[in-house]
């Protein structure tokens, strides 16, 4: 059975650009009703005007997922002009570019309390909600959330602790009838490369180098609203992140030397 999105309301983070940008305008096309939460009002006013211009029912939500507050707040609005919550998708994350020896503690902490915290924050406001009318619960992870990449210590980390929450929870809340999807994507074309810091929480001034080339945010957003709606567990939506997955499970070592070989071109001599 495939998941009906028309009429539903699906919450979706980081909204304001990129991937959460094209998801919005994705599930906004199926028909769904559009909660659309980040920091960035001024984009994310913008995102919202352009779906109401284009027929959709969709709210603005700034806010920021690290407040728990915040993310009960968010769900009361939604409730209070949707009525119910169907979905949530989160895609809110930040990373850092740094050897950990060169990187502040609370750098790492900023990353865990956006990309693992933050999610961690929304779902638990959102879920008894969710678990009312069957729905699903998505979180963005990386091929960073199942295998290791030099340079992103504290985003790795981040991103494998969403794997241990969100397989865990799965096994609580399936019997429900509550869906819940991993998602691994290797390299997209959005913000989050540009928007990183270094080891002391400066914007960082290396490129970021990537590894068999970069998605659009519209490719991986139409893959991620298929793998849910077909009710998929796991998505690695490119072949970077399929390869990856199974090299990294087959033949480990010979995974983190290639890895190694080609993002850690950015630390050429220190690694």
């Amino acid at each position: 059975m495939k998941r009906e999105v028309a009429g539903k309301v699906v919450l979706i983070t980081g909204a304001a650009g990129g991937l959460g940008a094209a998801l919005c305008q994705r599930y906004a096309a199926a028909g769904a009703h559009i909660a659309a939460m980040d920091r960035d009002t001024t984009r994310l006013d913008v995102l919202v005007a352009d779906l109401l211009g284009k027929g959709a029912n969709a709210l603005a939500l700034p806010g920021d997922i690290t407040d728990p507050a915040a993310c009960q707040a968010a769900v009361e609005s939604i409730l209070a002009n949707f009525g119910a919550l169907d979905g949530l998708i989160n895609n809110a994350g930040i990373s850092h570019r740094s050897l950990l020896a060169d990187t502040e503690p609370d750098v790492i902490r900023r990353v865990m309390e956006v990309n693992f915290f933050g999610a961690t924050n929304l779902t638990q406001a959102a879920l008894p909600h969710i678990a009312a009318r069957q729905g699903f619960i998505v979180a963005i992870s990386s091929v960073a959330g199942f295998a290791p990449l030099t340079g992103r210590t504290g985003y790795a980390a981040s991103k494998h602790a969403l794997h241990g929450f969100f397989d865990s929870l799965r096994s609580e809340v399936e019997g429900a009838g509550v869906g819940v999807t991993l998602v691994c994507p290797s390299f997209i074309r959005t913000g989050i490369g540009a928007a990183a810091t270094d080891g002391s929480g400066a914007p960082a001034s290396s490129p970021r180098i990537t590894s068999g080339g970069e998605s659009t945010p519209e490719e991986i957003a139409a893959k991620i609203f298929d793998a849910v709606r077909a009710g998929r567990q796991l998505l690695l939506p490119d072949a970077t992140s399929r390869k990856a997955w199974w090299l990294s499970r087959l033949a480990p070592g010979l995974y983190a030397r290639i890895m190694k070989q080609r993002v850690g071109e950015e630390f050429a001599g220190l690694v």
